[in-house]
């Protein structure tokens, strides 16, 4: 059987899989629905081969590369989890201050998929801290299913605390000269939608298809604000309209860019939900946003 494409596969088995990993339904069941879809020479075991993340090949920017330096630390996050460890990666072999980015997981803790982000805004010219918030039940456990799993065990909002510790961190790092912005995927998403409504020093914020605050909590941001959504994503695009509202409501400066006919996801570019060019197109708004309001 040839290689499976992204176009082989019917938009429902993207849509299903979105609702297997935001825990709208078990493993079993997910399962059991794929099998509707393993027809004219697919299997079930095919598809789920292909659907889910393939690592070890997709990395850009690997763990040794001689452009960085990168490599793990621990931080306190009293009002969190205790002890967060995080992947602290910067420019290589220069004593220089850096404007710094806190990356932020999907809800899944800090995959390699991940780190690799965290890695990209090194090489991009930034000082990043890419936090993982399963430190306190053992860390990423090594595959996304087990760090669902683990995550839901876990309050969003103690993990919300993990999240701005790690911004005072870096905010007083030799090696970060205190302007300081974040991006977020999916749950990592709302973080950073939700660190501009507690952070009124936030220099900026990059949500990936991330959940909305509420009004009230959208009247204390400060931070200007670039959103990227998904266009096949109904499930967050749902809270847009209100959000929107909200912001132009209270003046905050935002832009927002719904990119069409890419499904929740599309910047990860280890999973078939990837779509090249629209993640190449929303990291490039994303790194010149950063180097214009972290200047």
């Amino acid at each position: 059987m040839k290689p499976l494409k992204k176009e082989d596969i019917n938009q429902d088995v993207f849509d299903l899989y979105d609702d297997y990993a935001h825990n709208k339904i078990d493993r079993r069941q997910f399962v059991e629905k794929l099998s509707l879809y393993a027809i004219g020479g697919l299997t079930v075991s095919s598809l789920l081969s292909f659907i889910n993340p393939n690592y070890v090949d997709n990395l850009l920017v690997k763990p040794d590369d001689n452009r960085i330096d990168s490599d793990y630390i621990t931080y306190d996050s009293p009002k969190g989890g205790g002890t967060i460890k995080g992947l602290l990666s910067k420019p290589n072999n220069s004593k220089t201050k850096f404007p710094g980015i806190i990356v932020v997981h999907e809800n899944r803790g800090l995959n390699p998929y991940i780190e690799d982000v965290g890695r990209r805004t090194a090489v991009d010219g930034f000082i990043s801290l890419a936090p993982d918030a399963l430190t306190p039940l053992g860390g990423y456990p090594g595959n996304d299913d087990d760090g669902r799993a683990l995550q839901r065990q876990r309050d969003r909002y103690e993990m919300l605390e993990d999240f701005i510790a790690a911004f005072n961190y870096l905010k007083t790092h030799e090696h970060c000269d205190g302007n300081i912005g974040v991006v977020g995927f999916c749950f990592g998403g709302w973080i950073a939608n939700m660190m501009a409504v507690k952070l009124p020093d936030l220099k900026a914020a990059v949500p990936f298809y991330g959940g909305q605050p509420s009004a009230e909590e959208t009247a204390q941001i400060k931070a200007p604000l670039l959103l990227q959504y998904a266009g096949l994503d109904t499930r967050v695009n749902a809270g847009w309209p209100d959000y929107e509202i909200a912001l132009k409501e209270n003046n905050v400066e935002h832009t927002a860019y719904i990119y069409p006919d890419v499904n929740h996801g599309f910047h990860n570019n280890t999973t078939p939900r990837y779509d090249e060019a629209a993640a190449t197109l929303a990291w490039e708004r994303t790194i010149a946003f950063f180097k214009e309001k972290l200047a």
